[in-house]
């Protein structure tokens, strides 16, 4: 079965594919604890979606943003195995992936992304924080991806779970579905449509 042409899922990773929370805060408390500063993950946990350096200065960081990233980068890739895409989760993929093509925009390193993604053969393209100017909200990304595909705004649908998937998505005049068991479950713009698992996606693509 050919895939129908036009038709693009894309994807947010942290919190819709996969849970990376565990993760995040192990390699942001191991950071803070080398270079004696303060990290909360409670305060990180709220601005999830933003890329890196945006979240260090919502933490009011105001410097040594590389320092820290690398020693971030460096304790999360320590223990990047561990991170799994669900079994169900996986099944739906690949059913999804038999009709359309499937792509990922991501405010995660290209390095750890690609790390997480690469033993998955059912991804057409991924988007990551390296690949962009201007990460979320700003649509770059969903732009570049629309590019690959040589496709419109009308073709596409963006699967998130944040504030700043939801404000990229509306900049890029795609349609939005918010991922209910991600990491902002309860919190999403008003009359914003939803989805319980994966497999809902596709009544909103044909």
């Amino acid at each position: 079965m050919s895939k129908i042409k036009k038709k693009l899922i894309i994807l947010d990773l942290d919190g819709v594919l996969i849970n990376s929370r565990s993760n995040m805060k192990t390699a942001l408390n191991l950071t803070a604890e080398k270079l004696k500063i303060k990290l909360p993950f409670n305060i990180y946990k709220k601005f999830l979606g933003l890329p890196f350096e945006k979240i260090l200065y919502k933490m009011n960081i105001k410097k040594d943003f590389k320092k820290i990233k690398l020693n971030y980068e460096k304790f999360s890739f320590r223990f990047i195995k561990k991170i799994k895409i669900e079994k169900k989760k996986i099944k739906d993929l690949k059913n999804l992936s038999k009709l359309f093509y499937i792509a990922v925009f991501t405010s995660k390193s290209k390095l750890r992304t690609n790390a997480i993604l690469h033993k998955y053969n059912f991804f057409d393209y991924c988007i990551t924080a390296d690949d962009v100017k201007f990460g979320k909200p700003n649509p770059e990304g969903l732009n570049k991806i629309k590019k690959q595909f040589k496709l419109n705004s009308k073709d596409c649908i963006f699967i998130g779970d944040s504030i700043y998937d939801y404000k990229a998505s509306k900049a890029s005049k795609i349609l939005y579905l918010h991922a209910k068991w991600g990491y902002e479950q309860n919190y999403y713009p008003k009359k914003i449509k939803t989805i319980k698992n994966l497999f809902e996606i596709k009544k909103f693509l044909i």
